[in-house]
């Protein structure tokens, strides 16, 4: 797969053509592909790549990824494909990827397992529980800020350490998608604060510092990585790296952090007030606020840049079921299901879907709720469908944003992001809210984020510079307020309404 070129041609992103200057590389794992970037230092795009990937789900509730050939052998792919068409030096590269996630590794940085993914892992629903009676619901939100949940990567350690006591055995340190990378570039076991703020119970968000006695109680014998922010430089391309992967020894890297975050940064959703929406294979959500506002049903925790706060809150899926109505219906191209729904009457004649169908992260913290579709008569089509699939995510949406009322004003700009961020879907969201949403120029998610991060180690770029130019305002159509709210107070109701029945279906025959 060859590098692309941004649009009307290499180097013209914004600010104009490009050069022979120096280069910064952005390299991001998602969940369903990694995305790499080559800009200059004041973000015009020299060229993208990508290589798509699966997850892996071997049991019921487990989800993950080989670390070998989804983190290490893509990023390497991308990395030599991005410098084959690169039009000067790499002077800087940052990487980032999903989390929080746990790789066991030996001392040495060898991973000893597959990589147990975030919150879509439900594996370790017994030892959140023990966790949480052991060590106190009150004294875990207190120091770190969140409730344990499947997001939590201390339950996870916990379960590796009772089902796999063999690969336990070995483990001396633990790794993210982007620490395992900088690890493999620079040899350095470092982490950024924001991914440790997400590895409850074993980090204190206010002291933004490891909790020794509590990482001891849950993984004993386990080395902690040194914290850095995700602006700061965690080493440089040693001379092993360098071989594998084509980068010049001694080029800068930061020390990455978590993909949201780094989408983040790629549309500068920096400041307290903005709020920013990232459509992906799930829907996230990230509130920049000023101080640490911890809430009982989204996840408190350190911002990206050194003093920030965020409060965030991720769906279990939102892209992942519109791919799954897709592939369902044949493969039906996305243009023509967008061609079927767009005509459609908001609320989709009477069709209400829940989009819980890998279970719910926030704000039910659910793993056990199921997706539904209600209302269906011979009258609906595949068009009715998806676009009932996209106003479910909307109502997701919604249902977050008032969460986050209950402690915030409302936002002061909501920014969206993401390869999903389409005109139809943007549109139901802004229409469901009620909230208007800048749309950046980029879209190319947290991989443009990371090259700007990049800048930093390399001493390009600086903290308070902004690469984001907004083409578009997608703003709430007035006329459809009155039916998304009906729609909207029967998607609140249905969850509680078929919770009993769904963990009854749920419950082996016999």
């Amino acid at each position: 797969m060859a590098a692309e070129p941004s649009p009307g041609g290499r180097g013209t992103g914004p600010g104009g053509a490009g050069g022979d200057g120096p280069c910064l590389l952005g390299v991001d794992v998602g969940t369903s592909s990694t995305k790499g970037v080559l800009t200059d230092p004041v973000g015009r795009i020299h060229a993208t790549a990508t290589r798509p990937h699966r997850v892996s789900r071997p049991r019921p509730g487990w989800v993950e990824h080989d670390p070998e050939t989804t983190w290490w052998d893509e990023f390497v792919a991308v990395v030599r494909e991005l410098l084959a068409v690169a039009p000067g030096p790499v002077a800087g590269v940052a990487v980032s990827g999903i989390g929080p996630c746990l790789l066991p590794a030996t001392a040495a940085g060898r991973p000893l397992r597959a990589a147990i993914l975030y919150g879509v892992d439900t594996r370790a629903t017994a030892e959140i529980t023990e966790l949480t009676d052991r060590l106190g619901a009150d004294r875990i939100v207190a120091r770190s800020g969140n409730r344990l949940t499947s997001q939590a990567v201390g339950p996870k350690l916990l379960w590796v350490r009772r089902h796999e006591p063999q690969v336990w055995a070995d483990t001396r340190r633990f790794f993210m998608a982007s620490n395992l990378l900088v690890h493999r570039l620079t040899g350095e076991y470092v982490l950024d604060h924001h991914s440790a703020s997400q590895c409850d119970p074993l980090y204190d968000l206010r002291e933004q510092r490891w909790i020794p006695e509590l990482a001891e109680e849950v993984a004993p014998g386990l080395e902690l990585p040194r914290l850095l922010w995700p602006t700061e430089t965690a080493g440089r391309v040693t001379p092993a790296a360098a071989e594998a992967t084509g980068l010049p020894v001694g080029t800068p890297v930061t020390a990455g952090t978590i993909d949201a975050w780094a989408e983040s940064v790629s549309v500068g959703a920096t400041r307290p007030g903005d709020l920013m929406l990232m459509y992906g294979t799930t829907m996230f959500l990230s509130r920049v606020v000023e101080r640490p506002t911890p809430h009982p049903a989204l996840w408190s925790t350190v911002g990206v840049l050194p003093g920030s706060f965020c409060l965030a809150g991720g769906m279990a899926t939102s892209g992942a079921v519109v791919e799954w109505l897709r592939e369902l219906t044949g493969g039906t191209p996305y243009e023509r299901l967008t061609a079927e729904a767009e005509p459609l009457p908001p609320g989709a004649d009477g069709l209400v879907v829940l989009p819980y169908f890998a279970g719910e992260r926030t704000p039910l913290f659910d793993d056990r709720a199921r997706g539904a579709v209600v209302g269906l008569t011979l009258g609906h089509g595949r068009g009715h469908l998806y676009r009932a699939v996209l106003e479910g995510t909307a109502y997701a949406v919604r249902h977050h944003l008032d969460t986050m009322a209950e402690q915030l004003p409302p936002p002061e700009r909501m920014i969206a992001v993401g390869g999903g961020a389409r005109a139809l879907w943007t549109r139901i969201v802004s229409d469901v809210t009620g909230r208007p949403q800048l749309v950046p120029r980029h879209t190319i998610g947290a991989s443009y984020g990371d090259a700007f991060l990049a800048g930093l180690a390399a001493g390009l770029t600086r903290i308070g510079q902004d690469w984001t130019e907004f083409v578009d305002e997608v703003r709430p159509q007035p006329s459809t307020a009155a039916a998304y709210d009906r729609s909207y107070q029967v998607f609140r109701e249905l969850y509680p309404a078929t919770r009993a029945l769904v963990r009854r279906l749920g419950q082996p025959a016999g």
